[in-house]
């Protein structure tokens, strides 16, 4: 078997491979002898099927399979053996003529690839980026802390209806200022005040306590048909064509209260005797958050850093073979056609750029990740999806286990990892140049994603 690779540009070129019948004959003979083993055939016994009669069955087809296997071999390793740094996967070339499987007996190959360009990323102490340090305001802490309180509050029966009320209490339809006989008068209806939209229907309601009788229009007071549907018990069609006032009888009052500042608030919110006094629950609080904000700084100084080093590489790509390959391994995908593919290639080229200059910096700088490394990022990604659901303080071993779940998908690892390692590039990049440390306030760090 021959195999050589013909540069067409810098950008471009050609594996060819020339396969001969020594090449691929014994292992023909070994799959068509095991289909022997195997043929039924009336006449015969089992395993006596003449071997000519096998070929003369299945043996163009053989040829087709094993010859096509022994290329894609040969092309790997030669890919391997060579180093050859390519872009995509190698695609059959236009040029290449049908191969006759029925008549020939030698056949020649032709793959075009493409080669990645070369990037070369130095990164000194001349290079300086900015690393944000967000304040803590008090609006953010006092948010923070009525999170917490919040959380673990409850409702509460209070005296007279407020803004954040929630009002239970009796329906009855009026008819000319008296109660109507057969009327709409569901009961133990629940009121929230934070909805009622209508100020002159919500004054009425206001300041009103357990036993009062308001008279006020539903229609009025509530946002939409469908609210006064569910509140009234009606159809939204009867919604629809409600009017007039009703009495209200109010039965409760109730609010939501937050949990008070005392040591069972520290035991829920952080674990059993980690926060004992209200100066160290203060200072939990802004740790918490400064842990957020270092997490935005890093993700803000990772979008920087990129920038940077896409600023300092100027690289030319194999375009037409890109959309080649990017077409050919999505065929089955009918949203990429070849409009979508143009209207999306400056990202998708913008993406490989990065792709080139993380690798140039992971290969020259010996940048590597281990299993610990994945795992702790596991377990960050973890920490982010449990707080999404307002839980701030989970258990190490918690967020151990779950992590190790997570790691048991094959998908979910290769995105641990590749997170890991991006990790590990940027941590690199904060070595190797200078940066700066701003103190910056929340509005002024969030209008820097508006850029």
């Amino acid at each position: 078997m021959n195999i050589s690779k013909e540069n067409i540009d810098a950008l471009n070129a050609v594996i060819k491979l020339t396969v001969e019948k020594e090449d691929y004959a014994s292992r023909v003979d070994n799959v068509l002898k095991d289909y022997r083993k195997r043929v039924n055939m009336p006449g015969f016994r089992a395993g006596k099927v003449p071997m000519g009669v096998v070929k003369k069955m299945y043996g163009k087809a053989v040829i087709a399979d094993e010859v096509n296997k022994l290329v894609s071999e040969k092309i790997h390793n030669f890919i391997v053996d060579e180093k050859l740094d390519l872009l995509g996967e190698p695609l059959p070339s236009e040029s290449q003529e049908l191969i006759d499987f029925d008549n020939a007996e030698n056949f020649e190959f032709a793959f075009d690839v493409a080669l990645a360009p070369e990037v070369d990323i130095k990164l000194t102490k001349r290079e300086k980026l900015p690393f944000y340090k967000v304040t803590i305001s008090d609006e953010m802490f006092n948010q923070q802390k009525d999170s917490i309180t919040g959380r673990f509050g409850k409702s509460e029966v209070v005296e007279a209806v407020t803004e954040k009320a929630l009002v239970k209490g009796n329906f009855a339809q009026l008819e000319n200022g008296e109660v109507k006989e057969d009327g709409i008068a569901p009961q133990d209806v629940v009121l929230s005040m934070a909805i009622v939209k209508d100020e002159d229907e919500k004054k009425k309601l206001l300041g009103a306590k357990a036993g009062d009788v308001i008279v006020f229009d539903p229609k009025k007071a509530f946002p939409n048909d469908s609210e006064i549907s569910h509140m009234l018990k009606i159809t939204k069609e009867e919604a629809e064509a409600l009017s007039g006032d009703f009495q209200y009888t109010i039965t409760e009052v109730t609010e939501f209260v937050n949990a008070e500042v005392n040591q069972e608030l520290f035991d829920k919110a952080f674990g059993e005797g980690v926060v004992n006094s209200e100066e160290e629950f203060e200072a939990r609080i802004k740790e918490d958050i400064n842990k957020n904000l270092d997490m935005e700084a890093e993700y803000r100084f990772s979008l920087d850093a990129k920038d940077k080093l896409m600023g300092k590489v100027d690289v030319e790509f194999p375009e037409a073979f890109l959309k080649r390959w990017l077409l050919a391994t999505n065929r089955e995908n009918e949203k990429l056609d070849e409009a979508t593919l143009e209207a999306e290639m400056p990202r998708f080229l913008e993406d490989l750029k990065w792709q080139l200059i993380r690798n140039s910096l992971i290969k020259n700088n010996d940048i590597k990740v281990e299993e610990a490394d994945v795992i702790e990022y596991a377990k960050k990604a973890a920490k982010m999806q449990f707080m999404q659901y307002g839980l701030t303080s989970v258990p190490d071993e918690h967020l151990e286990n779950y992590a190790q779940e997570m790691m048991k998908q094959d998908e979910q690892r290769r995105q641990m990892a590749e997170g890991a390692m991006q990790e590990k590039v940027i941590a690199f990049i904060k070595e190797a140049i200078k940066v700066e440390e701003k103190e910056i306030s929340r509005d002024d760090f969030n209008k820097l994603f508006e850029k």
